[in-house]
């Protein structure tokens, strides 16, 4: 059994020279290595931005859906979006161990979910038996490679696998906005009322104490009296996130007339840049956890209105971001409440 490079660039086909994700097309033969895993995969969660954008190219055709989803992947051999660039991830079962991985903690049989991106991942879709459109979910009979430095975390045994799944896939989100938010702060957050803006609410909340303050910016009336209900913010702003300067007049109303220390985008659509960075005040932060991002807007944007805020690419992965979302949910009963009705 050969050995593979730890980051799996082995397996790139073109261009040569560069890393898995940056990739145009890998190898998705799943016959493994001496440092990778091969996985039986039961679902795969689709990248917001990237499902939203799949679901409106395909006016919302279940089984146009399907065929783009196998036609990328055949012709990538991997699933990633070619106009998002974004992924997902995966859950499944551990079906073979390299000799190399022997010594982790793992064993054939195990439930695992991915925590490294769909766009870097090889993968083999025999079948695509379900598509989940609320949630973004496809359920599959496919099969798929984790690199030596590929994350993923044990499915905890005090939930259930699609709970835990549904919060994973955005773990990211709520563990970045545990290490920026402090006590006293101001923040807002786009996209509010989907998953990875919930979990970012609660940590938020949790974060600035009694003295700061969480704005939430949503599209609906309905889901901002569902926020305020559940305590996930102290302030709701209804609104659309391509309008930057009505939002920055919004926020400003509900926040004293003062800028914010801290926005976070969790939105699923294009063109929300500078509604995110034109309410931060000018030494603040924006952190972009929405994989619609376009961090040439976003740069060029600040530069346009002479904003000198510290911006932060929506990193998927921090230390211990899948124990900070599953503790989230743990400690949290309406979280996981909400969390079970909407998304399992």
């Amino acid at each position: 059994m050969n050995k593979g490079c730890k980051y799996g660039t082995h397996r790139v086909i073109e261009p040569k020279g560069v890393l898995p994700q940056a990739a145009l097309k890998i190898c998705n033969d799943m016959n493994i290595f001496s440092n990778e895993m091969l996985i039986d995969v039961q679902a795969l969660n689709i990248d917001s931005a990237s499902f939203t954008q799949l679901e409106q190219e395909a006016n919302g055709d279940v089984e146009k859906i399907k065929a783009k989803i196998l036609e990328i992947v055949g012709q990538r051999g991997k699933m990633q979006n070619p106009v998002t660039g974004s992924g997902g991830m995966l859950i499944g079962t551990i079906a073979q161990i390299g000799e190399d991985l022997k010594d982790r903690d793992l064993k054939v049989g195990d439930k695992i979910a991915s925590l490294v991106s769909l766009s870097l991942t090889p993968l083999k879709i025999e079948e695509i038996v379900d598509i989940k459109k609320e949630i973004d979910r496809v359920e599959v009979k496919a099969k798929a490679i984790l690199f030596e430095s590929g994350i993923y975390a044990k499915l905890p045994n005090d939930m259930t696998e699609n709970l835990a799944l549904a919060a994973l896939d955005v773990a990211g989100a709520p563990a970045q906005a545990a290490k920026l938010v402090r006590p006293g702060q101001s923040v807002l957050i786009l996209g509010a009322a989907g998953k990875s803006g919930m979990l970012c609410c609660y940590e938020a909340m949790k974060r600035v104490g009694p003295t700061g303050k969480v704005i939430a910016l949503v599209r609906k009336e309905d889901q901002a009296k569902k926020l305020l209900d559940w305590k996930l913010c102290h302030e709701i702003i209804v609104g659309d996130a391509q309008k930057p300067v009505d939002v920055l007049n919004k926020t400003l109303e509900v926040n004293n007339g003062k800028e914010v220390d801290i926005s976070i985008s969790c939105v699923n659509i294009p063109n929300t840049e500078m509604s995110c960075i034109l309410p931060v005040k000018d030494d603040g932060i924006v952190y972009f956890f929405s994989m619609a991002t376009s961090f040439t807007k976003a740069a060029l944007g600040a530069e346009g209105i002479g904003k000198d805020v510290n911006m932060i690419i929506g990193n998927g992965y921090t230390k211990d971001h899948a124990e900070i979302t599953l503790a989230e949910l743990r400690e949290s009963e309406t979280l996981r409440k909400i969390f079970e009705e909407l998304y399992v």
